[in-house]
């Protein structure tokens, strides 16, 4: 079922988990939390989840706008992770873009060749294709549109296997930016390694308004860090910087530590240890809302060195940064008991902005969840509360790259490695918001025609419902 969308232009307690006997959350785009997790509904039928990948609340559909019968990279799976898009310039929201986190031994592509990719989806003809490919590229993950209108995608990788031809001694993964061909941003025009901005195990990647740019190294020990370039807009000059939290506690006031960065290696893990930053347990994406920076951790909160069911850390920019759970089981959400088929929160790995500011979550775990996290308004530096929006059938799979693009009511989420060999990218969207953006059109339409009837001048009129 793939269209094309022309349409798109347009306390200590364990708490209890907001099932379908809530009430509604409120907001931009209201919804009735789902009753469960999709245990009960695991499957690897393709025409089931071809249909209906997504448990999800009533009033929504799901779509796919592309999957690997309209684009198939690679002979397996074709991972689609990270996906963004042209959110400013020519033709703005018109392609979205997505990485594909193949790795190597697994990244044998449909034209005998090897190595990391990005594809393009065009959102007005349904149209997809591959927009920048190299032989040493792997495990592309991370990816956001820069205020200045290019890329900036890089490789989540403790330990590199395809040396990058101008940085070959980096260790670990690096940050690379594309340049969209400024008619076209279809096209690639140039693409930059970005060593300043560490060899290290990216995924989330995300700015402020001052240009500086925010990374992860998703590691076991894994820290949070900052660039902050030298010219708005010029990654190649810059200095880079560390978080450390006070009294080696991974939460509470924290400060940013410059990191000096070995010239030819550019190792920004190690740049971390040497000046004591704060390790955390598998960072992953990063988003940022307003003066909060938040990041998903898949293992935290350890304890004695057992793995946690993950967290979301937020840190408070401007100033002194301040680090909170802002998302942690007992204290917001409750923990998952799969054995006993109990919904909860685990592993959380990638983040959205909602349209109305709530935090979106996506799981790495099966079945993969979907939350919406209210904002802090107690001021506890906790959410509110966190609801669960979507749970996934696919069984192997995960949900990735939840993103809002510039339709503010449409979920964007790609499915991962898929049991049933077909990865894909799909849309959540309201059928409620639609209606009313539908009739809203007409009215206004309604209005014209009236108003021209009594306009002498022959004007020919059309109407684009979007």
């Amino acid at each position: 079922m793939l269209l094309s969308l022309p349409f798109l232009l347009a306390g200590n307690l364990t708490p209890a988990i907001s099932h379908a006997d809530s009430d509604a959350v409120r907001g931009t785009l209201n919804f009735k939390p789902i009753a469960a997790s999709a245990y009960n509904e695991l499957t690897d039928d393709a025409a089931i989840l071809n249909e209906a990948t997504w448990i999800i609340p009533e009033g929504f559909k799901q779509t796919i706008i592309s999957d690997e019968f309209n684009l198939d990279i690679y002979s397996s799976n074709d991972w689609p992770d990270m996906n963004t898009m042209n959110e400013t310039g020519k033709k703005a929201g018109r392609f979205l873009y997505r990485t594909h986190e193949v790795r190597p031994g697994n990244d044998q592509r449909n034209d005998g060749g090897l190595g990391g990719s990005l594809s393009v989806v065009d959102l007005k003809t349904g149209d997809a294709k591959e927009l920048y490919h190299r032989d040493d590229l792997e495990a592309l993950d991370g990816l956001v549109w820069t205020p200045w209108q290019t890329l900036l995608f890089a490789e989540e990788t403790t330990a590199t296997v395809y040396p990058d031809p101008e940085i070959p001694s980096a260790p670990r993964g690096l940050l690379y930016e594309l340049t969209p061909n400024k008619k076209d941003p279809s096209q690639a025009e140039k693409v930059d390694v970005r060593p300043l901005l560490g060899s290290l195990s990216h995924e989330g990647i995300e700015f402020d308004d001052e240009g500086n740019i925010y990374v992860i190294d998703e590691d076991r020990s894994g820290s949070v860090y900052k660039f902050v370039p030298d010219t708005y807009g010029d990654l190649s000059q810059g200095k880079l910087f560390a978080l450390k939290v006070a009294n080696g506690a991974q939460t509470g006031a924290a400060e940013w530590l410059e990191l000096t960065l070995d010239p030819v290696t550019f190792d920004a893990h190690q740049a971390a240890d040497d000046v004591g930053a704060t390790a955390f347990c598998r960072p992953e994406d990063l988003e940022r809302i307003g003066n909060v920076l938040y990041a998903a951790l898949t293992c935290e909160p350890r304890v004695n060195g057992v793995d946690g069911p993950g967290a979301v850390l937020s840190v408070a920019l401007g100033g002194a940064p301040v680090v909170n759970y802002f998302v942690e089981v007992g204290k917001n959400i409750g923990a998952e008991d799969p054995a006993n088929g109990v919904t909860g929160f685990f592993r959380p790995d990638n983040l959205a902005k909602g349209p109305d500011g709530k935090l979106w979550i996506v799981e790495d775990n099966v079945p993969s969840d979907i939350w919406v996290a209210d904002a802090d308004q107690n001021g506890d530096g906790a959410a509110d509360n966190v609801n669960l929006f979507a749970s996934m059938k696919d069984n192997g799979a995960e949900g990735t790259g939840i993103y809002f693009g510039k339709n503010s009511n449409t979920l964007f989420v790609n499915v991962q490695h898929s049991a049933t060999g077909n990865d894909k990218t799909m849309i959540i969207t309201s059928l409620k918001t639609h209606q009313e953006d539908h009739d809203n059109a007409d009215h206004k339409n309604d209005k014209d025609d009236s108003n021209h009837k009594n306009d002498n001048k022959d004007k020919n009129h059309s109407r684009d419902h979007k």
